[in-house]
């Protein structure tokens, strides 16, 4: 993983300048990655749902995970195999910071639901021993302990996930060497309809069925997709946006592994989203939506195919999160 040498080369010097409390809470908001087009170089943030982290500053270094909600056991306690606990430990021991924390973890959001569950985690991490300990990193300083915890929970350091955790908003992946990140203006009042169906997907299983080599056409308009949904977002330009949202490359292979997909975008559609497709390697669908009461019917039109299919599922209706992680106590 070529990360951790680089990150002296972006992560700038800071000072202590704020008070420092013995504990902190912070949570860190899901997101969508992919956003249709941009496979892993756009994601979005969502307001609900999200993870939270506790941190207490102990006298014993290093990090110490004392308990995990919400994750029926599936995760670790060690802080070397968690996405919380390896970002923090590789931010204290960046700076070289002698200070130990103790951690909890309230998962609130499902697993494995490609909408970012461990980039949450490893987002309100960073950034809550950043604050405990009265520091002011900025976003894409703390981005790279971050994608840290993504190395771990996947075995690739991509940011489309992190990204716009710490961010908010939209963000672009423009390049990883060197890192180099894009915060997207948003349309005030666009919202965001997510539907996760009781469906598995493995993310080995999503990332094997994609296609190796890649006509020039599909290219060429996927590329000309990306650039109308930046374009659309800055501009506000809702028609733009609607028309970007359109997947010729990852789309079609990965609509395989989610039955009832294509009838539920249909019905989205029909009930007056803008446009949207898969969130990160699935199960999850997301939509876009000029405001909520659209994004309201569209979860009951995606909702209803998937009661007729017989498969369980969650809605979440939120506004585009723009501001990231926020200390909630």
């Amino acid at each position: 993983m070529p990360f951790p040498k680089k990150l002296s080369t972006f992560v700038s010097p800071v000072y202590i300048l704020l008070p420092m409390p013995e504990s902190i809470k912070v949570y860190a908001p899901a997101t969508v990655a992919n956003v249709t087009c941009g496979f892993d170089v756009l994601g979005f943030a969502v307001n609900n749902p999200g993870d939270e982290v506790e941190l207490k500053l102990t006298s014993k270094p290093g990090v110490t995970i004392k308990r995990i909600t919400g994750d029926n056991g599936r995760l670790s306690l060690d802080p070397q195999k968690n996405t919380a606990g390896i970002s923090i430990f590789k931010y204290l021991q960046h700076y070289g910071i002698d200070k130990g924390v103790e951690m909890t973890l309230h998962k609130k959001m499902p697993l494995g639901s490609g909408l970012g569950s461990s980039a949450a985690s490893s987002a309100a991490g960073v950034f809550a021993i950043s604050r405990l300990l009265g520091r002011t990193e900025t976003a894409i300083e703390l981005l790279p302990f971050a994608m840290e915890g993504e190395f771990i929970a996947c075995g690739s350091a991509h940011a489309d996930n992190v990204g716009p955790a710490l961010f908010g908003g939209f963000v672009l992946i423009r390049s990883y060497d060197p890192l180099d990140v894009v915060k997207i203006p948003t349309p005030e009042n666009l919202f965001t309809t997510i539907l996760h169906p009781q469906i598995e997907v493995e993310t080995k299983d999503a990332r094997n069925i994609l296609p190796r080599f890649i006509p020039l056409k599909d290219a060429i308009v996927q590329w000309g997709n990306v650039g109308g949904l930046i374009a659309g977002l800055m501009l506000k330009d809702l028609g733009l946006i609607s028309r970007s949202l359109q997947d010729v490359i990852i789309e079609p292979k990965r609509a395989i592994l989610l039955p009832g997909f294509y009838e539920a975008k249909h019905e989205a559609l029909q009930a007056g989203a803008l446009g949207g497709g898969i969130s990160g390697s699935g199960p999850s669908i997301f939509q876009l939506s000029k405001d909520e009461s659209t994004a309201i019917k569209v979860g009951e039109a995606m909702e209803a195919v998937y009661k007729d299919l017989g498969i369980g599922c969650e809605v979440y209706i939120s506004r585009v999160n723009t501001d990231g992680p926020v200390i909630l106590g």
